[in-house]
């Protein structure tokens, strides 16, 4: 029987738009359809395939996993869709980079009793004290001088529509502009390797503390972060799936008039 393979020698049909990169040592596969579907955190159903894109190739790009909480795409009302990246992504890179040395990070209060500007490690602060920005130093090996940055309190708080201020940074102001303050330094520090990466902080949105899913929005609004640990299995087998080969019978032989002789 004579088999003919259709399919010989031609690659399985492939997603114009999937990107495939590895993170971590984690090889990662994202089309429009499993980002829609599975990492849009918020009002999914508005967000446009460029947003979706320019997702994709941050992710990309910056060699993060949104599996693992890395990067988060978020569509909220009628704003544009943020692409947010975890602080402890920010981290975790700068940790594994050779010529990462370290870092402090603070607040800036002003003692209203004395009239100071005083810098503090860490986010402890008195009563009498006002915090009116914080502050980030990021050392590398390879260079003489640390990076440092300072930032503004007013310019980062998350306010409501109200002009008063939303419950993460009412509730812990210290710790969020300490947050913004090291991130920036990080960046300063490794363009290269930080380079288009911005925290929800910075983005109008709060990253919530611990194991919380959720990102909150500076009205008190707490969006679902959709996230899961993995690709689903369903859409992993079907983006690498081969179709079928197709398989094509010989003619039907015929017997030939008696006395004559058959030429197949």
């Amino acid at each position: 029987m004579a088999v003919k393979n259709s399919l010989q020698g031609k690659a399985a049909p492939k997603n114009k738009m999937q990107v495939q990169y590895s993170a971590g040592g984690v090889d990662i596969v994202l089309t429009p359809e499993i980002v829609r579907e599975y990492l849009v955190s918020g009002d999914k159903e508005r967000v446009s395939t460029q947003e979706i894109v320019m997702f994709m190739n941050l992710c990309k790009a910056s060699g993060l996993n949104p599996w693992a909480k890395e990067a988060y795409c978020i569509k909220y009302g009628n704003e544009p869709a943020s692409m947010i990246v975890g602080k402890e992504a920010f981290m975790k890179r700068a940790e594994s980079n050779e010529n990462y040395d370290g870092y402090e990070a603070g607040i800036i209060v002003h003692d209203k009793e004395c009239g100071e500007i005083v810098r503090r490690p860490g986010s402890f602060r008195l009563p009498e004290e006002e915090i009116v920005g914080g502050y980030a130093t990021v050392w590398r090996k390879d260079r003489r001088h640390p990076y440092s940055i300072e930032v503004s309190f007013e310019e980062y708080a998350g306010r409501k529509k109200d002009g008063s201020l939303n419950r993460q940074w009412a509730s812990k102001p210290a710790t969020m502009i300490r947050k913004v303050a090291l991130v920036q330094a990080l960046r300063e520090a490794f363009p290269s390797a930080f380079g288009g990466m911005y925290s929800a902080e910075e983005s109008g949105y709060t990253e919530a503390e611990g194991s919380a899913a959720y990102i909150m929005a500076n009205d008190d609004t707490a969006i679902p972060i959709e996230q899961h640990e993995e690709m689903p299995r369903m859409d992993a087998e079907q983006m690498q799936r081969q179709p079928e080969p197709v398989v094509t019978p010989p003619p039907a032989t015929q017997e030939a008039p008696d006395g004559q002789q058959a030429f197949f």
